[in-house]
């Protein structure tokens, strides 16, 4: 961002004024940012977002070490998403293993959901005490043990237990990967690294699909994929162990930071959450319409095509797989664009853009059809997504970037846990007459629907919300016990002389 020395009026305080503040500065270019010198004097200005510069300038910003750490994050996430999907692309063959209803298989889906929340807290805090590397570490070799499991589950009982289990291991993972990833990042690399970071899930699906693909579709498959999974993950954990930690984290550690007793640790939290309640609530509510978002479209798509469109396993699945990579796609080029055109711009957009598209995404019939509209849909719905993992960064307290975003991420995940649930149960209770002329549960409506709604309710909810777009992560920053109720970082980029030392701190 860079300052234009104009003056704009405080930021408003209050849910109503901010709200309002916000949709009014949505169709202002520039940014409204609260600037504080080292004197502790504060003003209101307009900041200019600087010009997009190309892709491979950004890429040359990062130093080896910081391509690593992002390596090795995106590879977590992956991996991480990988384990999730090889039971999501493969509801019918386990419904047919267990001999149970496809909406009796989601429950897995819902209870590894729902317990995501849990390991995001216990795991994001960790990495936020101990550091990144070693919660990372024992997320992903547990998770690629379960994996195998999973496989091990003679009965429906045991498999439910396991994907808890699983559940409660993987909410780990998303806090200390963003984190590790993106604090290395430069500030105007951001956009475009987080765009690419996020379509590690869809990445995640695009390879447990070929797996799937890979194995055929005889009941007993299933199992490959699982074992497929356990081994990345339990790669990438033995790789992350071969790294350093985090230099944010190492930083704040010598300067004493971090050398505090569990207590105090636990008390800082506290005033951190007395403090940010707000921002903690409206971050919790933007990510559940996003996992809302992300699991109904996606989660019994390939349920969709099996069921209402005749397709066989084969093209069904390769129709899932050019669905993903449009998401793969959308998500680098919309997360580049936020750096310029802003955060919530560019997720409200998507989200209108993805909503028109929902009739040529469920009415076509064919594997060719259906790959080219799951294809654009996607491309906005992750492209919305690919904004994420930034956003949360920077609307997260300094000293709590490893918790923060993986908390209220999995919180929103426990809040929609039953999304591929509700789906499969209303379309099971409702059906449609095919192009076969036979009759088949009601997926393509009910998913249409529910992602209208959501769309709109992520639009909303994001034009209303804050921005804070160009602030510093140079530090994980001071213990919230050790400032006051302001967030103050250091880091001016983009100013010159004249505000050289300020720095930036945009509030709720």
């Amino acid at each position: 961002m860079t300052s234009t020395y104009e003056p704009a009026d405080p930021v408003a305080k209050g849910i109503l004024p901010t709200a309002k503040q916000s949709l009014s500065d949505l169709f202002i270019w520039k940014q409204r940012v609260v600037v504080t010198n080292d004197f502790g004097e504060e003003h209101t200005e307009w900041q200019s977002p600087e010009p997009l510069k190309n892709p491979f300038t950004l890429f040359a910003q990062l130093s080896v070490k910081d391509w690593i750490f992002f390596v090795v994050g995106f590879l977590a996430w992956t991996a991480d998403a990988f384990d999730f999907h090889a039971l999501s692309i493969q509801t019918t063959k386990l419904a047919k293993y267990y001999h149970r209803t496809n909406t009796d298989i989601t429950t897995a889906i819902t209870l590894t959901l729902l317990l995501r929340s849990i390991g995001a807290a216990l795991f994001g805090l960790a990495g936020d005490k101990y550091g990144r590397k070693w919660p990372m570490v024992i997320n992903m070799l547990v998770l690629g043990l379960l994996q195998i499991a999973t496989i091990y589950a003679k009965t429906f009982q045991q498999f439910l237990a396991v994907r808890s289990l699983f559940g409660l291991f993987m909410g780990g993972v998303y806090g200390n990967a963003i984190a590790m990833a993106l604090e290395n990042c430069p500030v105007n690399a951001r956009g475009l690294m987080s765009g690419i970071l996020q379509q590690g899930y869809s990445f995640g699906y695009v390879v447990a699909a070929c797996a799937n693909l890979g194995v055929g579709g005889s009941t007993e498959s299933w199992k490959t994929v699982f074992w497929i999974g356990a081994g990345l993950s339990i790669a990438i954990g033995l790789v992350r162990i071969c790294f350093p930690e985090s230099k944010q984290f190492i930083e704040a550690k010598k300067a004493g930071h971090q050398a505090k007793a569990p207590g105090v640790f636990w008390a800082e939290t506290k005033k951190m959450l007395k403090q940010e309640w707000k921002m903690c609530i409206y971050c919790i509510i933007l990510m559940t319409w996003f996992n809302y978002y992300s699991h109904t479209s996606q989660d019994s798509y390939t349920t969709f095509m099996l069921t209402q469109k005749h397709l066989l396993n084969a093209p069904a699945t390769r129709a899932s797989i050019l669905m993903k990579t449009g998401a793969c796609v959308g998500g680098t080029i919309i997360g580049y664009l936020s750096q310029f055109v802003g955060r919530r711009r560019a997720m409200v957009v998507a989200a209108i853009l993805s909503a028109c598209m929902i009739p040529a995404w469920i009415l076509p019939e064919g594997e060719r059809s259906l790959s080219a509209s799951g294809f654009f849909i996607q491309f906005f719905i992750q492209g919305a997504w690919g904004v994420i993992p930034i956003h949360l960064n920077e609307l997260s307290p300094p000293a709590f970037r490893s918790s923060f975003p993986g908390l209220t991420y999995q919180l929103g995940n426990m809040i929609s846990s039953p999304s591929a649930q509700i789906v499969n149960a209303i379309a099971e209770s409702h059906q449609v007459r095919t192009n076969q002329g036979k009759l088949a549960s009601a997926y393509g409506p009910t998913m249409g629907i529910a992602t209208a709604i959501i769309a709109l309710g992520i639009a909303v909810t994001a034009a209303l919300g804050p921005e804070k777009r160009g602030r510093k992560f140079d530090t994980v920053g001071p213990s919230v016990a050790e400032i006051p109720a302001k967030d103050i970082e250091q880091g001016g980029g983009g100013m010159d002389e004249k505000t050289a030392g300020a720095v930036i701190s945009e509030k709720i």
